[in-house]
């Protein structure tokens, strides 16, 4: 198992790139449209997916023939681009409106939104640095802090406001930038 300083890195990295504070938005929308957000269950959705592809993803990436360093590298690409989207506040990766606002579902919260893409990536790219209870302990930590920010949206729209949100973005976004640049370090230091 790693160390503290491990554990918050891997929880740092997985936080940054899900990004729940900067969904809180999108949550609050589909809450005001549908009525009521199932909290914990897009909790538990969202945290099997992650755990699911951690143990899955790289048979997954075997079966075509990509190594984890080379997954790293793209992961990181993803992230960089990702932190970009954060800090500049523009749109790179665009998703469909009507996944997000036409259900009542749980699936458009736990799926795509926090369990989406790149943190997928991010799982696969921290296998190359992190052993896997590590990144176990970071996952937990973070579906915590989903339930949280999910359950308190109302409370933290009310309390940190738009400029409070783009500040938390753009502050995560800049951490997201550094840990990305350092997997590309890592990896082409070990090609």
């Amino acid at each position: 198992m790693g160390s503290v300083k491990e554990i918050l890195s891997v929880s740092l990295i997985l936080f940054s790139v899900i990004d729940i504070i900067g969904n809180v938005p999108i949550v609050i929308n589909l809450r005001k449209k549908v009525g009521h957000i199932q909290s914990g269950k897009a909790t538990i959705v969202a945290g099997a997916i992650m755990v699911l592809f951690l143990f899955v993803g790289e048979t997954i990436l075997n079966l075509f023939g990509i190594d984890i360093g080379s997954f790293a590298v793209a992961g990181a690409l993803i992230m960089f681009l990702i932190g970009m989207e954060m800090v500049l506040g523009i749109e790179l990766f665009k998703s469909d409106p009507d996944e997000v606002t036409n259900t009542a579902s749980i699936v458009p919260i736990a799926f795509p939104l926090i369990a989406g893409p790149g943190t997928m990536t991010s799982l696969i790219s921290l296998r190359a640095e992190f052993d896997l209870y590590t990144i176990l302990i970071g996952i937990a930590i973070n579906v915590v802090l989903i339930y949280l920010v999910l359950k308190s949206s109302n409370w933290l729209e009310r309390k940190l406001g738009s400029a409070g949100f783009n500040i938390l973005r753009k502050v995560f976004g800049i951490i997201l930038l550094s840990i990305s640049i350092k997997i590309f370090k890592t990896q082409f230091a070990l090609g």
